[in-house]
């Protein structure tokens, strides 16, 4: 009997809705065996109100005499509840899908970070401390702070799973798996890079190649993350390609022409950053397990 699922929202950990004609225990979504449940134990979880619609109806479905039996399910993945869309339980780095939209006035390294876990929140993976990949430079009232040491100690994977760096050495060394394609949203979406219209490559960091922080006298934070007017902030290519003094550096490939909005955009940004979650780690597949079977 023919049957369709409705995705509730795509970033839901524990599954999604879908209407069935007839009597399926078991289904096959895109290759995946899924488990069978009633809607009754979707709609008891606290927030999550499903919608009923009705199925498209096959010719023969609609000819007289022919009994019509629609019966709307919630299904769940086997194994607990994974994740949808191929969004990992392991997910703890991730490119911000959009900026705060004031250029690189991000309300200093703490304004980054809460943007970070709001962003992570809202992908479900609020239960880890995300900080934001950016250095500071030392101040007549504040030392320098290093990008390198302000992410934890790794591992980190992608939305997908898939691991970008094991430590903070591999991360920023040739080992460190960062193109295009795995430095993905907490959206699990692929950013526009060099080519791309718009093109939104550059990513800021304000740090050395290593994860350092600049020394105290040229602007290289846009003020510490405080300007959305004069200054500069360095950037790197979460795509590896393009201009500047290192340009296939995904943090540190050039600096901005200035710290509004409009000025990181003509230098093909648009104020994103990278996050980590900083209590990634070999425990990590514990908490996920946690996560995975709380929801």
């Amino acid at each position: 009997m023919p049957w369709k699922f409705e995705v509730l929202n795509p970033h839901v950990q524990w599954g999604f809705s879908f209407i069935a004609s007839g009597d399926l225990p078991v289904a096959d979504i895109h290759g995946r065996k899924v488990v069978v449940e009633t809607l009754g134990s979707l709609a008891s979880l606290p927030g999550r109100r499903p919608r009923r619609t009705l199925p498209d109806l096959s010719p023969h479905e609609k000819e007289p005499g022919v009994k019509k039996e629609t019966t709307a399910l919630a299904i769940l993945l086997i194994g607990g509840g994974a994740p949808l869309r191929g969004q990992s339980t392991d997910m703890s780095f991730f490119i911000t899908s959009a900026g705060p939209g004031d250029g690189a006035n991000l309300g200093g390294l703490g304004g980054a970070d809460r943007h970070c876990q709001a962003l992570a929140g809202a992908a479900g993976f609020g239960d880890l401390t995300w900080h934001a990949y950016l250095s500071a430079q030392a101040t007549d009232t504040s030392p320098e702070i290093h990008a390198r040491e302000r992410i934890g100690s790794g591992p980190w994977h992608n939305f997908g799973g898939v691991m970008i760096a094991r430590d903070v050495a591999e991360l920023h060394d040739d080992g460190a798996n960062l193109t295009k394609e795995t430095i993905l949203t907490e959206k699990g979406e692929m950013v526009n890079g060099r080519g791309d219209d718009p093109n939104m490559h550059d990513i800021l960091t304000g740090s050395h190649l290593d994860g350092t922080a600049f020394d105290a006298g040229e602007d290289a934070t846009c003020r510490n993350w405080t300007s959305n007017g004069e200054g500069s902030a360095r950037v790197g290519h979460h795509d590896r390609q393009g201009g500047g003094d290192y340009p296939t550096s995904w943090n540190s490939a050039h600096g901005s022409r200035g710290c509004s909005q409009s000025d990181l955009q003509g230098t093909g940004g648009n104020g994103l950053f990278y996050c980590f979650g900083v209590d990634a780690g070999p425990d990590s597949d514990g908490r996920a397990a946690a996560r995975t079977g709380s929801r």
